[in-house]
C-alpha cells in the first residue's frame, strides 16, 4: 500500500512538473510552433502584455501598452547581444528609442517612454484647455451680449409704451373736446 501511493505521488509530481515547462517558478505559456522559432511566452503586467519570440537567432519582445492614448507598443529587438527599441504610438507612428540607458528607460512607466520617444501630452492638454477657457470666455461674452440686448429692448418697449400713452392722452382729449358742446 504505501509503495502504491508513493508511486501514485510520484507520478503526479511528474505530471505537474511536465505541465509548468522547464522553470516551475514561472507563470508563463510557453509552445513551440516550429523549429525556426524557439518559444514565444506571454507574460501579462499591471500596464502591458510583453509577448516574446525568437526566430533565426533573433528575440523580440513586444510589449502593448493597455489603456495609454500615447503609446499602442514598444518592439524591442535582440540580435547579436545588441538591443534595439522602437515605441509605436496609437496612430502607428514609430520612432526609435535612443538611450544610453535602455535598460533604464524600459523600466519607466508608458507615459514617460511616450515622453522619450518625444509625444509630449502636456500641449495636448494645453490645447484642451484653451478650448475649454475660448468656449468659457464666448458663453460670457454671449451671455453679456444678450443681457444688452434685453435692457435694449426692455428701454425700448417702455419708450413705445409712453409714446402710445401720450398718443392715447391726447386722442382722449381730442374726442372729450369733440365731444363736449
Amino acid at each position: 500500500m504505501r509503495i502504491k501511493l508513493m508511486v501514485g505521488a510520484s507520478t503526479l509530481a511528474l505530471a505537474v512538473m511536465a505541465g509548468c515547462g522547464s522553470d516551475a517558478n514561472t507563470n508563463s505559456n510557453t509552445t513551440t510552433t516550429n523549429s525556426n522559432v524557439k518559444a514565444e511566452v506571454v507574460t501579462p503586467a499591471p500596464e502591458y502584455e510583453t509577448t516574446t519570440a525568437t526566430t533565426n537567432g533573433v528575440t523580440t519582445e513586444t510589449r502593448t501598452y493597455r489603456n495609454n492614448p500615447r503609446l499602442s507598443k514598444v518592439v524591442i529587438t535582440t540580435k547579436d547581444g545588441k538591443r534595439t527599441a522602437v515605441a509605436v504610438n496609437a496612430s502607428g507612428e514609430e520612432r526609435e528609442l535612443r538611450t544610453d540607458d535602455l535598460d533604464d528607460l524600459l523600466r519607466k512607466s508608458g507615459d514617460e517612454i511616450a515622453k522619450g520617444a518625444g509625444w509630449v501630452a502636456d500641449k495636448a492638454e494645453d490645447v484642451g484647455g484653451k478650448a475649454v477657457e475660448g468656449a468659457k470666455t464666448v458663453g460670457e461674452k454671449t451671455g453679456e451680449g444678450a443681457k444688452k440686448v434685453g435692457e435694449k429692448a426692455v428701454e425700448g418697449a417702455k419708450t413705445v409704451g409712453n409714446k402710445t400713452v401720450e398718443g392715447a392722452k391726447k386722442v382722449g382729449g381730442a374726442v372729450k373736446n369733440a365731444v363736449t358742446p
